[in-house]
């Protein structure tokens, strides 16, 4: 009876193990450091919210996503377009960044700064390329309308020429929340002003049918030209 009770007062000695807690850092607050997200995965977010706002277009319209064609007066041999949007009165041409801080700049400006902390090349400049590219792929659509978008998130605050802010304007820098409300408004900007053919819907389709086969998907032809642009970025620095 005795060595019963000893080895039960030796058992309740020992120490408790304490039990495993699962947290969700992403759900902390405080001082507690926010998990770090990886630049690839903000642009993944970055452009499902781009396709999310494109996916609200009036029917009728059609958009291609991650585009890449030849162009021959590029440094790499290719164009790598974010998004292009087909519509009766004509193509939208997106050019989306994923920036945090001020944005500065000009038409005329060769140059952009992010919070005067650094440069990146002006993003109309890039994205006139990337149309002169498309138009070279649509020899029956020269004349078609050719609008520049540039979308930023809302991390960013613009500090730029007032006129790349207004409706008139076939070269426009927004947000990507609004992507599709300035898509519209530009839309029937154009529709009202009645001096541009519309594209059909034979036409819209044609127009999206060159871009898909145009599209360049092969892996190895995109790393090259992602490497080659990114060693011509760090030339320029």
């Amino acid at each position: 009876m005795f060595e019963k009770l000893k080895s039960l007062f030796k058992s309740s000695d020992k120490p408790k193990k304490k039990p495993v807690q699962h947290t969700n850092k992403a759900k902390t607050s405080g001082n507690n450091a926010k998990p770090k997200v990886q630049p690839t995965r903000i642009g993944e977010l970055g452009e499902h919210k781009i396709n999310i706002q494109l996916d609200q277009l009036p029917k009728g319209c059609k958009y291609v996503s991650d585009l890449m064609v030849t162009n021959s007066k590029s440094r790499t041999g290719y164009s790598q377009i974010d998004h292009v949007v087909i519509t009766p009165q004509g193509l939208f041409v997106i050019e989306t960044k994923n920036y945090t801080g001020e944005i500065k700049g000009t038409r005329e400006n060769k140059s952009w700064t992010v919070s005067n902390r650094f440069k990146m090349y002006n993003p109309f400049m890039q994205n006139y390329g990337h149309i002169q590219a498309i138009k070279s792929l649509l020899p029956d659509y020269q004349k078609s309308r050719f609008i520049s978008l540039v979308s930023f998130t809302m991390r960013c605050r613009f500090s730029v020429d007032p006129e790349l802010r207004k409706i008139q304007s076939d070269e426009l820098i927004v947000y990507d929340v609004e992507l599709s409300e300035y898509i519209q408004r530009k839309m029937n900007r154009i529709q009202a002003e009645k001096v541009d053919a519309v594209l059909t819907e034979a036409d819209i389709q044609k127009i999206y049918q060159s871009l898909i086969e145009a599209n360049i998907t092969d892996p190895k032809i995109r790393a090259e030209h992602v490497e080659k642009a990114g060693s011509a970025g760090r030339e320029k620095k």
